[in-house]
């Protein structure tokens, strides 16, 4: 294990803006573009690297994580359903509704899998009780309930051959790893991959090309590099205390992003951590795998996954 900080001269922070919560990185190869968002503002960006041009629009409500789609928009884990963005009109269309809504809940971390289904976990907003539900969506069907009694999901992530998948909740300071049926979409038992010391607890995960699993560490201030079987490989230390997920963007998939969290706090601690809010970026000398995208046109058909 190498325990290193972050790299000096290397870290950068990417353009002027302070997001309260971001969250939810995810880079479009298509467009060569970075997208994520900020919870609490609420708000979706995107970083067009070549221009250094970072474009935001306001959301109608606490926006808890997005997708890519096939078909270009992107898919928006709104509180009262899932929609569809379109950025060149801005324009917001209701895809998916949320099967007995409970008020007062929000939708937290998001992340397709291999085949593209959206897998997204909810929860309460204020009050952190384990009410939350993980559920998953395939083509036009409605959000299917998986699993409950969840606090604050986190850490979606799906191994390279979309054999294992990561999750977590992230009061319970674990991170759990399941085989996974990408044929059906089919959690298997519940196994503990790693564990964190509180106050530090799990958010969000990206898994590089070598099937490591990198997860940002909130009130850590760091990046955890976990090997396939939970061993860890590299921590690389921040300048902020909040990182709360990362992914792996630009044409050669060879930078990793980080968003970070400047919610509640004070001036003084703003004044101590200048980085807290801002998106960073530095190469961990790895490379990434594309993000799977959504189709937002039909059901998953399980036997030309089984077939592929």
């Amino acid at each position: 294990m190498t325990h290193e900080p972050a790299p000096s001269g290397e870290l950068r922070r990417i353009g002027p803006q302070r997001d309260i919560l971001g969250e939810c990185p995810l880079w479009d190869e298509r467009t060569e573009c970075l997208w994520w968002v900020d919870i609490r503002r609420p708000a979706i960006r995107r970083l067009d690297p070549a221009t250094g041009r970072i474009d935001t629009w306001t959301m109608p409500d606490l926006v808890g994580s997005i997708a890519l789609t096939e078909e270009g928009r992107l898919l928006v884990a709104l509180p009262q359903f899932l929609a569809l963005f379109d950025s060149r009109t801005g324009g917001l269309e209701a895809f998916a509704r949320v099967p007995g809504r409970m008020p007062g809940h929000r939708f937290n971390d998001g992340r397709c899998d291999r085949q593209g289904r959206f897998w997204v976990g909810s929860m309460h907003n204020l009050t952190r009780a384990p009410e939350g539900v993980l559920y998953r969506l395939e083509g036009p069907g409605g959000l299917e309930p998986v699993q409950g009694g969840i606090s604050i999901p986190n850490s979606l992530a799906f191994s390279p051959d979309g054999h294992t998948m990561y999750f977590a909740d992230s009061l319970k300071y674990s991170l759990y790893a399941y085989d996974y049926d990408p044929a059906t979409g089919h959690m298997g038992a519940q196994r503990v991959f790693a564990t964190t010391e509180p106050p530090g607890f799990p958010d969000g995960s990206a898994v590089d090309a070598e099937g490591f699993l990198w997860n940002a560490q909130f009130d850590a201030g760091r990046l955890v590099r976990y090997a396939p079987d939970g061993r860890i490989d590299r921590v690389v230390e921040l300048p902020v205390q909040r990182p709360t997920c990362c992914a792996f963007g630009g044409p050669d998939l060879a930078t990793l992003y980080v968003t970070t969290c400047s919610q509640k706090m004070s001036a003084a601690e703003l004044e101590a951590q200048p980085l807290a809010g801002a998106l960073l970026a530095f190469e961990p000398g790895v490379r990434g795998l594309p993000e799977p995208r959504f189709s937002t046109q039909h059901a998953f058909d399980a036997r030309a996954a089984q077939a592929a």
